[in-house]
């Protein structure tokens, strides 16, 4: 346990030291702790892009999955990586090359300028709807890292209060230090801890089980679902599960990744690097599932395996590993967290910093850089102090199997449901009005919860299905039926003109 705990702490100890390192070098404007300057690197722009987006959803909560539902557990991530390849190379690079003409930093501000909204209608519905779903984001992964921390360490049998607030100490400390470039840089570490975590550990687990035919005998004959057989979900299951990849269009913590690229032509090479990354640490998930269901099979540890499926990646971890690989397998975990969860606050502290306090309450009035970035810390501690509200509220309820895996999906699919269904047609259609976008961020979020809250909707197919459907038809047909505000036609296309070469048409 030790030495668990010492290879843990040297993981925390180099991510506070990336986060004081980018305070003290990269971090000196608004610009700087929101978007790296648009300085980024094709590799970490991939990287960044791609371990934000995933989160203690993949490690946790598709390892639990798969642990359920078998092989079947594979079309929960086709979607995301298929979605995300088109991502990086159409929308990312549209959406950067606009951004940066119109000077945007955040996407409240990319709406506001593309539809020249003086009333700050878009910008102001747009921040409501970050908060309210970022903070069920983050409450998800503090839930893990309490998770984590109590089955890695042994503290209790069930995840305490205690270790959610341990959690959400060290996660807020490096990404109030260093901003958009700490996170970036300290997300393309976690994601080699990620990446190691779920190729070693499933490697292993598999040969300590006896090969690929053990693991294959044991879970042929399973209970439940037929473990090895892909279609057992059913189509509707499928297309549920499919239409995850949804979200990947709305969810800004992962846009701004595009938007912070150095050139826009490097995203081809991030889609690349980005994919390959995605199919690994997918593959991992499902196999740390897939051992752990065999192991209960064959009589191995069944009770523990079965009372928790998300405390998997852990368990398996500490039972077949060396004390100190195994606190490497923890920081893996909590990379996954952190590398989403500092994302998240980042963007949740501009909607409320600098998109309602700036743009909004004090309009044209100059404000100091430094008070913004420090007024930005300060909301990202309350983020904080909500979150962990919610995430200590569902320690109160005995059933918590599967918590994060669907409270994370809620959150993503509020977002996609909202902002993918208005981003497309923003960027690809010039004919896109105003009314148009915020007639697909309100349906797309009531939808979304509506859909949810209704258990006979909700058996039926994954909210964020018939919520991005719904709001991006209405987008097409309210945008039809209003007209754009006069002059958009013509600063469009000044737009366009001054990025020409390269660009094909701009909306």
């Amino acid at each position: 346990m030790t030495l668990a705990i010492t290879a843990f702490c040297l993981y925390l100890v180099l991510m506070i030291g990336v986060g004081v390192f980018c305070a003290r070098f990269y971090t000196k404007t608004m610009g700087d702790f929101y978007l790296g300057g648009r300085q980024m690197n094709d590799w970490v722009v991939a990287l960044s892009a791609v371990v934000s987006g995933r989160s203690s959803w993949l490690i946790l909560g598709v390892s639990g999955i798969a642990f359920a539902k078998g092989i079947s557990a594979v079309w929960a991530v086709v979607g995301y990586i298929t979605v995300e390849l088109f991502m990086f190379i159409f929308v990312g690079k549209r959406l950067r090359r606009y951004t940066h003409m119109v000077g945007a930093i955040t996407l409240p501000d990319f709406y506001e300028a593309r539809f020249r909204d003086r009333l700050h209608v878009l910008r102001l519905t747009s921040v409501i709807i970050i908060v309210v779903f970022m903070v069920f984001y983050i409450s998800a992964q503090l839930t893990a890292g309490g998770k984590t921390f109590c089955q890695s360490f042994a503290i209790g049998d069930e995840y305490s209060l205690h270790s959610v607030l341990l959690t959400a100490g060290i996660v807020v400390l490096y990404t109030l230090l260093g901003g958009f470039v700490a996170v970036s840089l300290t997300d393309v570490l976690q994601g080699l801890f990620m990446l190691f975590g779920l190729v070693v550990l499933p490697i292993i687990s598999v040969i300590d089980l006896g090969g690929l035919g053990v693991l294959y005998e044991a879970i042929k004959h399973a209970q439940g679902f037929p473990m090895v057989d892909p279609l057992a979900l059913g189509l509707g299951g499928i297309v549920g599960y499919l239409g995850v990849g949804l979200g990947s269009p709305g969810n800004p913590h992962i846009l701004v990744r595009y938007m912070s690229i150095k050139r826009p032509e490097l995203l081809r090479k991030s889609a690349l690097v980005g994919t390959v990354w995605n199919v690994l640490m997918a593959w991992g998930a499902v196999f740390v599932g897939l051992v752990a269901r065999a192991q209960v099979e064959m009589g191995v540890r069944p009770g523990e395996m079965a009372s928790d499926p998300e405390r998997i990646f852990p368990s398996l971890a500490a039972q077949h590993l060396h004390p100190f690989v195994t606190g490497l397998m923890i920081a893996a975990v909590f990379a996954a967290i952190m590398s989403t969860v500092d994302s998240q606050l980042l963007v949740a502290s501009s909607a409320i910093s600098r998109d309602l306090y700036q743009r909004i309450i004090k309009g044209r009035a100059e404000v100091a850089e430094k008070r913004m970035i420090l007024l930005s810390r300060v909301v990202i501690l309350v983020m904080v102090v909500v979150a962990t509200v919610i995430a200590a509220v569902a320690i109160e309820y005995p059933e918590t199997k599967h918590i994060v895996f669907w409270l994370v999906l809620f959150a993503w699919g509020g977002l996609g449901a909202s902002f993918g269904s208005t981003l497309l047609p923003a960027l690809f259609w010039k004919g896109t009005t105003s009314w148009g976008v915020f007639a697909g961020l309100i349906s797309g979020t009531v939808i979304t919860i509506v859909w949810k809250s209704t258990p006979q909707l909700a058996a039926i197919v994954y909210e964020l299905i018939p919520a991005f459907g719904i709001s991006f038809v209405l987008v097409i047909v309210v945008s039809l039926m209003t007209k754009r505000p006069e002059g958009a036609e013509e600063e469009l296309s000044r737009i366009a003109a001054r990025y020409r070469t390269g660009v094909g048409r701009m909306p």
